[in-house]
């Protein structure tokens, strides 16, 4: 099964489970979807009417949750750790991730400084065992590591979710061209 495929079922199965619970039992599927190893894009769950109607309630931090993992990023988190709730580990790996594909969407060359402050990585070995075993192996990238030039060179990155207002300039671009 290829990585689309797989990405577009395991949508449909959360979009699915969101639609039958409200308020605060949304909570462990939000984990979930956050914690899936193979989601990455967050936007139509974030469509559902029932998570939808969180927003301004005690809960609204789970709609923050969800928003976080579409258009966010580690240090998105970082900075506003105080009114989310703490992530689990495989929460930080997949924002980690989230990020790393974020980096990518304007740069193809990005310098392991860059990825290391990032990601809160403190050494090139971790760095290039992230890289490979959690995003290239993954398969929501593909490059080349350069330790001479301390920089990964990316071939290819997986497209996130469009954040509010970036479609309009996505079109814009395209009717320039």
């Amino acid at each position: 099964m290829d990585i689309e495929q797989k990405q577009a079922e395991m949508i449909d199965h959360f979009m699915k489970q969101a639609s039958s619970l409200k308020g605060s039992a949304i909570t462990p599927l939000v984990l979930e979807a956050t914690s899936n190893p193979s989601l990455f894009a967050f936007s139509e769950i974030l469509a559902v009417p029932s998570v939808t109607e969180l927003e301004g309630t005690e809960n609204a931090t789970l709609l923050d949750t969800l928003r976080l993992f579409a258009h966010g990023t580690w240090s998105d988190y970082k900075g506003n750790m105080a009114r989310l709730p703490q992530l689990v580990p495989d929460q930080i790996l997949k924002l980690k991730q989230l990020t790393v594909l974020t980096l990518a969407e304007s740069n193809k060359v990005l310098p392991y400084d860059q990825l290391m402050q990032e990601l809160d990585v403190t050494n090139v070995r971790e760095l290039e065992d992230f890289l490979i075993n959690e995003c290239m192996y993954s398969g929501i990238v593909r490059g080349k590591l350069d330790q001479l030039r301390r920089c990964f060179e990316v071939q290819f990155a997986a497209g996130r979710d469009l954040r509010p207002g970036q479609l309009g300039n996505m079109l814009h671009t395209l009717s320039d061209w």
